[in-house]
Parts: C-alpha cells; structure tokens; sequence
C-alpha cells in the first residue's frame, strides 16, 4: 500500500517533532551535567518511579505521602533549579546556547590552548607571581564570568602574564578561560564547603578547590610566596608539579573528557 503525501508529511513532522524534543532533553542534559543538580534529579527519578510501585502494593499511606510529595515538587523545582534555569535563560537570551568550550575544539586548537596556559603558569611561578587560570569545561561558568571583567581575547601566555602583573587592575582574581577566548579576569569564586581544607593553603588554592567542586572546571594556581604550581580539579589539589606533569594531566583531562 502507497503512502499518500499527507502520510508522507505526518511522518516527517513527526519525526522532526522527537528529534527537537529529544535535542532539547540532550541540552538539558549538557546544561547539569557535572553539577550538584544531576543529584537532585536522580532523587526526583526515584521519587517517580517510588510512587507507582507503592500503589500496585497497595501501600496506601506511603502512595499518598508520595502523591503528595509531587504536588509540593511542582513548587519546589523553579527554586531548587534556580541557578541552571537563569544560566539556561541567560545564555538563550544572548545567542550563547551553545558556546563552545575548550572540549569543542579540534586538537591543534586544544593543545595551543593548554601549551599556553601551562608556559604562563611556569612564566609566572618562575618569578614568584600569584595566579589563579580556571579552564571552563561542559559546567557552565558564566555567574563567576560576570563577577569580573569581560575580555574576550584569545589566549596567549604575554596575555595572562600581563594580566597577573603585580599592581595591576585585573591581577586580583581568576582569569576564566573559555575555549580558546579568556573570558574574563578578576573573577571571583567560590571557597569549598567543606571545613577540613589545609589550613596553610592561600585564598587562591581554596578559591580553585571551591570552582572545581561546584563544577568540572581545572583551576591551575600559581603560588605567590613559594612559586609552586598546583592544579584542581573535582575539589583535589595536586601540588607542586613541573610543567611537563601540568601540560600532561591537562591533556589528560581534556582528551579523556571528549573522548
């Protein structure tokens, strides 16, 4: 039996239909992952599938507090979701869905990037400068972005060394490396949750252990009083590395993430 056109063009608004739905679930997606909300999701998933299997038990108060639950989590979700719904909105709002980040670029591009970053941090440590480089991943980081100083140039050594200048206007804070463009300088970030951080770590290292454990970022710091450079990432600090050690768990990182 022959399709007529108008099946023809059912089918094909269909299948587009699924296909922008199931895009806008894989941005969703994009847009929590590696943030504290997938948590929170996983707790909601469960949540649901909890309550129909109560009621095939006949466990009617526990069906009820968890019908009950789902009513309040209708309430609930724009709050508890507030930060990834205003990122989301935001970066709808200005063209900047889908900005690419450093995993997005090809390899000659990615690996100019890191060689970059790693010859400043060593330029740097090399004459007792402080510095603090974070290295946008999938989790957005644009609320710390707008914390600074917009920039917006592409990333060079001479550039992040000039930055972190001693006496200079932007050498205070982070500098937010998003692709190959430094998003912005003198950013300010979060310092971690927990309490059990080492005392003798400066504001620099607890500032990139709390960027890492709100998020998949790579904070490189460069300590000003003994020249160290340590590297952050998933809110563990590891120490004292030289530049071969840097530039290989970057690579790392990055190809293990895209891969």
């Amino acid at each position: 039996m022959a399709l007529r056109s108008e099946d023809l063009g059912f089918i094909a608004a269909s299948l587009a239909d699924i296909a922008i739905v199931a895009y806008i679930f894989f941005r969703i997606i994009l847009l929590i992952r590696g943030t504290r909300a997938v948590q929170l999701v996983k707790g909601i998933a469960l949540l649901l599938l909890a309550t129909p299997v109560a009621g095939w038990l006949h466990l009617v108060a526990t069906h009820w507090l968890l019908q009950t639950v789902q009513v309040m989590l209708v309430v609930a979700l724009p709050v508890v979701f507030q930060p990834e719904l205003r990122r989301a909105l935001e970066q709808l709002g200005r063209g900047r869905l889908f900005t690419r980040s450093l995993l997005d670029l090809g390899k000659a591009d990615q690996e100019q990037v890191l060689g970059e970053v790693a010859g400043a941090a060593f330029l740097l440590a090399r004459r007792r400068v402080g510095a603090l480089l974070v290295l946008e991943r999938e989790t957005g980081l644009r609320e710390y972005v707008e914390s600074g100083v917009r920039l917006d140039a592409r990333v060079s050594a001479e550039l992040i060394r000039s930055i972190f200048e001693p006496n200079t206007p932007l050498h205070d804070g982070a500098v937010i490396i998003r692709g190959n463009r430094l998003a912005a300088a003198a950013c300010f970030l979060p310092f971690p949750d927990r309490g059990e951080v080492a005392r003798e770590l400066g504001s620099r290292h607890r500032a990139a252990l709390g960027v890492t454990d709100h998020s998949d970022a790579l904070a490189v710091v460069v300590s000003e009083e003994t020249g160290r450079v340590s590297l952050a990432q998933g809110g563990v600090l590891t120490r004292d590395l030289d530049e071969a050690a840097l530039r290989q768990r970057l690579d790392e990182a990055f190809r293990g993430r895209k891969g």
